[in-house]
């Protein structure tokens, strides 16, 4: 009936059956505006909003709800979705949202045509999330480097999402349809790794019973994507280095010389500079390796984005384990935010992975979270008033720091707005507590 009554407004319409279907789909074709039910099957109506955000950014989408799910459509529109309507629909209401959605989407489409014309850049693919400025600044430089022949180095720590930087690099490149391979670098021995990067001939060592093509063959055209680099060996490095600068190899075992055309991009989570000091990483392969250096921000660097990171992966786990998630707690928000996260986003992702599982009811709470976090934020709860001795100056500062940033959902520009101070004083702060 509703997709009948869009045709006869003189609207073309496509019908998606599930929320997965609704993301091939807006992946596959561009379209003015999309109008979506909270709760779908396979997929849900947040989880899907998130992915059709990240495919396309400007895209607006109107959430559908009934009064019993209004708080999930208000989660929604906070994420950025358009408009949301209540169940039964307002049909005159219904039109003129659309109007309005579509509207917005034809002047934005003007504007990102007008900053591609001007050298501006377009909008990213990328399943990176993130609004902080740390992340604003990594997806500046993303969106100048990507659709450039350049090797880039991508430096974080460990889970931080480097990965997914070199995916981003990739997917909005001129070589985004060639393949995209990945090795682990620090995964295999010397001899393992040269045969997976260059392949062999058969009879090249014991085991080798066929030809086998490596990976710089496998990628050809496109993007190879060393994880690790800084784990390799001073002879493995050398190889690599003949391959980056004539860009041929031979395969172990073999004679043959094999042209291939690749982009490379590196990553670690060591300071490479540092390894050449000590000889223990080439520096002519660092060099060549270092043409665009880019720096993934650590977790705690970029507290913004937990509340957006939470609900993301909260979502992708309840359909994961067919879950029922009404909502996050409150107080677990703010434990989440405050946590310093030593092992970065992938540390939080299976920690709302195991919250989820573990969850009783429908509501994440902080009861189900990893007890590694919910001691170390027992050992770090600042005193209360009333706990025995008063609380000395720099005790009732923490504590009133800690609440305004649980009240503000991790945001530390909106605490230092209410705390009337500046977000680098802020930082020093948090810094100061062992919270930064």
């Amino acid at each position: 009936m509703l997709c009948t009554m869009l045709k006869n407004w003189g609207w073309r319409t496509v019908e998606a059956d599930d929320g997965t279907t609704a993301v091939a789909a807006v992946e596959k074709h561009h379209y003015d505006a999309v109008l979506m039910d909270v709760r779908m099957a396979r997929m849900d109506g947040r989880e899907a909003f998130t992915r059709i955000q990240m495919i396309r950014p400007a895209l607006p989408v109107i959430i559908m709800t009934a009064y019993s799910s209004v708080e999930d459509a208000v989660d929604v529109i906070q994420q950025g979705a358009y408009d949301y309507l209540t169940k039964p629909l307002d049909f005159d209401r219904l039109r003129l949202a659309l109007l309005r959605a579509i509207d917005h989407q034809q002047v934005t489409s003007r504007k990102q045509a007008k900053a591609v014309d001007e050298g501006a850049q377009p909008q990213l693919i990328t399943a990176l999330i993130g609004s902080s400025p740390p992340m604003l600044e990594l997806l500046e430089m993303i969106g100048y480097v990507a659709p450039t022949e350049a090797t880039v180095l991508i430096y974080g720590e460990s889970g931080t999402g480097k990965e997914l930087v070199a995916e981003a690099l990739h997917a909005n490149s001129e070589r985004r349809h060639k393949p995209f391979v990945k090795v682990n670098c620090a995964a295999l021995t010397e001899t393992l790794l040269e045969s997976e990067l260059f392949g062999h001939e058969k009879g090249a060592f014991t085991g080798a019973e066929r030809r086998r093509e490596g990976k710089f063959v496998q990628a050809d055209g496109g993007t190879l994507f060393l994880d690790e680099i800084g784990d390799t060996s001073q002879a493995m490095q050398v190889k690599l280095l003949r391959v980056l600068q004539e860009q041929e190899l031979q395969r172990v075992g073999g004679e043959e010389t094999i042209k291939v055309d690749v982009r490379i991009i590196a990553a670690t989570n060591r300071k490479l500079e540092e390894e050449v000091a000590k000889n223990a990483f080439r520096e002519d392969l660092y060099y060549r390796l270092n043409v665009v250096m880019l720096t993934v921000p650590p977790l705690r660097d970029r507290g913004e984005d937990i509340p957006q990171l939470v609900a993301f992966f909260a979502g992708k786990f309840a359909e994961k384990n067919r879950r029922v998630l009404d909502r996050i707690t409150e107080d677990c928000m703010a434990l989440l935010c405050r946590y310093p996260w030593p092992g970065n986003v992938r540390e939080l992702e299976n920690a709302i992975e195991r919250g989820i599982i573990l969850m009783r009811g429908t509501e994440l709470t902080e009861k189900s979270l990893p007890l590694a976090i919910q001691k170390q934020m027992i050992r770090e709860e600042p005193p209360r008033p009333g706990d025995g001795e008063p609380l000395s100056l720099l005790d009732a500062e923490k504590q009133l720091v800690f609440r305004t940033l649980a009240e503000t959902g991790g945001n530390k520009s909106e605490a230092a707005r209410r705390l009337k101070i500046t977000r680098k004083t802020l930082l020093n702060k948090l810094n100061r507590y062992g919270d930064g």
